[in-house]
């Protein structure tokens, strides 16, 4: 079974959000965007985008001449639109390139799914990566950060360089994707005995969890409901 590739967080920066979870589920376009219309998904990006929040994304990463890569991913439900609008209209505000090559080599449905069905099932990606290049994160939402953390994984595996992400949506205490030492350890402390495990099942360790992700492992009261937890996914 393919496994999707991550890397330690190494000071990543926290991710830009554009609008509260509220607003885009409640916006009229929402249900049409998500079902795959393109023109819905421009209409609802429209709205949602900040342009204070383009302001902020402008300065911190204008200098390092950012190329857009979206979350192309084709869900169960039909092909996912937002993020792919989201990129198209980030670039034509910021004159930055958007990078189409990269897409989602499985098939999977996040929407709604538990924070055990998350971490079982990762996506993985396709696509060449060009070498020198600073690739900026673009997706519509930030749930524990996993697709994030996946797609960096991937363009870091073929000496690519990511500066950062932007999300359409998301809750403020999902934007810290790095996990930082002292969560590391504390996670450690819990449940480190089965680290050896988790590697040979995911491909990676701890350290390139999400912090969103280590919040839900560490609230496990054993390390054994973790086990019976992802087991029971695919169960």
């Amino acid at each position: 079974m393919d496994q999707a590739i991550r890397f330690p967080w190494n000071h990543f920066p926290p991710v830009y959000i554009h609008a509260s979870e509220n607003f885009v589920k409640m916006h009229h376009a929402y249900p049409a965007a998500t079902a795959g219309d393109t023109w819905a998904a421009m209409e609802l990006v429209a709205d949602a985008i900040s342009f204070p929040v383009l302001e902020q994304l402008w300065k911190r990463f204008d200098a390092q001449a950012p190329v857009l890569v979206s979350v192309r991913t084709t869900e169960a439900s039909g092909v996912s639109v937002i993020p792919d609008a989201m990129a198209r209209t980030i670039s034509a505000l910021l004159r930055w390139p958007w990078e189409r090559r990269i897409v989602q080599a499985n098939k999977l449905k996040h929407a709604g799914a538990s924070g055990y069905e998350r971490l079982q099932r990762q996506v993985i990606f396709s696509g060449r990566v060009l070498i020198g290049l600073n690739y900026l994160l673009v997706d519509d939402v930030l749930g524990q950060g996993g697709t994030l953390a996946n797609l960096r994984g991937h363009i870091l595996a073929q000496k690519g360089c990511v500066i950062g992400a932007t999300v359409l949506r998301g809750r403020d205490y999902s934007a810290e994707l790095a996990l930082t030492d002292a969560k590391l350890s504390e996670l450690r402390r819990q449940h480190g005995h089965i680290e050896y495990w988790w590697r040979q099942r995911f491909g990676f360790g701890f350290e390139s969890l999400t912090a969103s992700e280590a919040r839900f492992l560490s609230r496990a009261r054993t390390a054994e409901r973790i086990i019976e937890g992802l087991e029971a996914v695919d169960g």
